[in-house]
């Protein structure tokens, strides 16, 4: 199968792939001081095993992501946490440095990225006057 026949999942390396990526990104989580307390809990293993099922299903893989937990609908499954902008430059910032870490082909790292961008901005629910202590009009 050449690479225009396969998904971005099987581009990648599969589920290896993943799961580096999403161990990369929380070992990064673990001790940030912005993104750690929006993960309740001591162990931020359910989370790493969500977030890789959901990229493994989103890039063409598996679908046990939607079978264990049904429609991703990321907004609404963030929203009982305040995503801000700094939760959200942070989250970036992790992803970033553990997407480096795979030393990917330029082509399928541009891919996540764009992607990466795209979904971290739209998590973000909590407005920049909110952060500031400013009121909305």
């Amino acid at each position: 199968m050449s690479s225009l026949e396969q998904t971005p999942y099987e581009q990648l390396g599969g589920s290896p792939f993943f799961a580096r990526l999403v161990d990369a990104f929380y070992g990064r989580v673990q001790d940030d001081p912005v993104l750690r307390p929006l993960y309740p809990g001591s162990d931020l293993g359910p989370a790493a095993e969500r977030l890789r099922l959901f990229l493994e299903q989103y890039w063409g893989g598996p679908t046990t992501y939607s079978e264990q937990r049904g429609d991703p609908r990321l907004r609404m499954r963030h929203r009982p946490f305040a995503v801000d902008a700094a939760a959200h430059e942070h989250w970036l910032a992790h992803m970033r440095s553990a997407l480096d870490e795979q030393a990917l082909t330029p082509e399928l790292d541009a891919l996540l990225w764009s992607y990466f961008e795209s979904a971290a901005a739209a998590m973000v629910n909590t407005p920049r006057d909110a952060e500031a202590g400013g009121t909305r009009s």
